[in-house]
């Protein structure tokens, strides 16, 4: 994935990528997405998600693939993104010729641009059509046809979102429940590329999420870019009742959601976070800055106060719960005062973790035509002076916790094995999972425990904390730590 800015974004990239794993040719036995893997060609498909609309990176991920040796394409399997753009490579080799297929979603004009100068492009495909991909493609690979389909729907097509297709591995994943976006940030172009906001049905998201148990799922992350506003429009479900329906899934440990807009925070949902034994004790509900003036530039219609009300709602409510938060740095306009209110809402929140990022203009959002523009140089220091406030506040909030026992829901074998941990051996495996308040904990298993190894990625375990970082914890199992993740309502939702 490629130029995206947001954390948010990047879920939203996930999530989709696994929707579209194993799209191929030759799925018309169902209108959903036949798995294709292991072909004998070896790689059928190189994908690469492109978060906002910048040609020249579609064009330079066309000229990399030209020099790559086919050896390589034979060998590897590349994962995939789609949001803003999407960009499908494919080389299918015949007894004759090699061909290069380039799907991309950009918005009508741009696609059509990219048509036009790239002859390798075969379709252009836009971000409410996934569920037309696989006619799509069958019409370019049988027809040699070039395909131009960018048209924005008003409701959600629900072969985009198949049952049967599990989509990504591991214990935990991604569940869409509504696309689009009506709250016009001023920074922001979801409404423009992705349309207006739309709420998938409550019983498609239920019977997605107990496929996905069924296949070994234990956590799921319900996505939307206000989730807080789930069915209103269609006259469907609250976001809280629907969490009540996932509540009830048998075999389901933990329920994450992903984003709330905190003009939109109901009480409503503040209290399941209560009721509801399976919803991690963690908030991320993006402030994005902490000046009155800038909040109201951005459109985001709340004040600080207002965020801190909030806050305080939320912690008395569930005194354990985490929260995190997105900010952006030097948006047009924002002055060095604005800026240091940015600041002392961090101090005053304390924050358990955030996700910073530079303002940069973006096609179509009406911050792009603001005047006042803040240096590249000072919002590089604005935010470094961000993220140095934030890990000061996380690591003494970590440290707190040393000596504690945390439950681990464990996602696989950590990338980092053993890494700066004095404590950690050669004969021992590091593994990585998060607490239902979203920290990352790290622990070490002897290689010699074979069967639990085997079977720990999807389990639930007792750590006892014996060192913090800033973004992270490490530990050491329990004596009797190891619990089988498959009772409802297991405690998930320790520190």
């Amino acid at each position: 994935t490629l130029g995206c800015d947001s954390r948010q974004e990047g879920l939203v990239l996930r999530c989709e990528a696994s929707r579209l794993d194993g799209v191929g040719p030759d799925d018309a036995q169902r209108p959903g997405f036949a798995d294709q893997r292991g072909g004998k060609h070896g790689l059928d498909a190189l994908l690469a998600g492109f978060f906002r609309v910048l040609q020249q990176r579609v064009l330079r991920c066309v000229g990399d693939v030209h020099h790559m040796p086919r050896k390589r394409l034979a060998r590897q399997r590349v994962g995939i993104g789609f949001h803003r753009a999407f960009v499908q490579i494919s080389l299918t080799e015949t007894e004759h010729s090699h061909r290069l297929q380039l799907a991309t979603a950009l918005i009508q004009q741009e696609g059509e641009k990219i048509i036009r100068r790239v002859p390798h492009v075969d379709l252009v495909f836009g971000t409410h059509t996934i569920g037309r991909l696989p006619e799509m493609i069958r019409r370019i690979t049988r027809g040699r046809h070039r395909v131009i389909d960018v048209e924005l729907s008003d409701a959600i097509d629900e072969c985009a979102y198949p049952p049967g297709v599990p989509g990504t591995s591991g214990p935990a994943r991604f569940v869409t429940i509504m696309r689009g976006c009506d709250n016009y940030c001023a920074y922001c172009v979801v409404p423009y590329v992705r349309g207006r906001e739309t709420s998938r049905q409550p019983e498609s998201i239920v019977t997605e999420i107990q496929t996905l148990v069924c296949s070994g799922m234990k956590e799921v992350t319900l996505l939307g870019q206000n989730v807080n506003s789930y069915g209103k429009k269609e006259g469907l479900c609250s976001f809280s009742e629907l969490l009540e329906q996932v509540n009830a899934i048998e075999g389901l440990l933990r329920i994450r959601f992903t984003t709330s807009h905190p003009k939109d925070l109901s009480e409503e949902l503040i209290r399941a976070f209560v009721r509801l034994d399976k919803l991690c004790r963690h908030i991320h509900l993006p402030v994005q800055s902490g000046s009155d003036r800038i909040l109201k530039r951005m459109n985001r219609r709340y004040t600080s106060d207002r965020y801190l009300e909030q806050i305080e709602a939320l912690r008395r409510a569930c005194p354990d719960i985490a929260i995190t938060s997105d900010f952006i740095a030097g948006f047009p306009g924002e002055t060095r005062d604005d800026f240091r209110e940015t600041l002392d809402l961090i101090r005053r929140v304390r924050f358990d973790g955030v996700f910073a990022f530079k303002y940069s203009d973006r096609p179509n959002a009406p911050a792009a035509a603001f005047s006042e523009k803040v240096d590249e140089s000072e919002k590089a220091d604005r935010l470094q002076q961000l993220f140095d406030l934030q890990a000061e506040i996380s690591l003494e909030k970590n440290r707190m916790l040393v000596g504690s026992t945390t439950t681990v829901l464990v996602e696989g074998e950590s990338k980092k094995q053993s890494e700066n941990i004095p404590s950690a051996s050669e004969e021992s495996v590091q593994w990585t999972g998060r607490t239902s308040s979203n920290r990352i904990v790290n622990f070490s298993i002897e290689k010699c425990l074979s069967g639990i190894r085997n079977d720990c990625a999807g389990t639930l375990v007792d750590v006892c904390i014996e060192k913090a970082f800033p973004h992270s914890l490490w530990g050491s199992p329990v004596d009797g730590g190891f619990r089988p993740a498959c009772l409802k309502g297991a405690s998930s939702y320790a520190a």
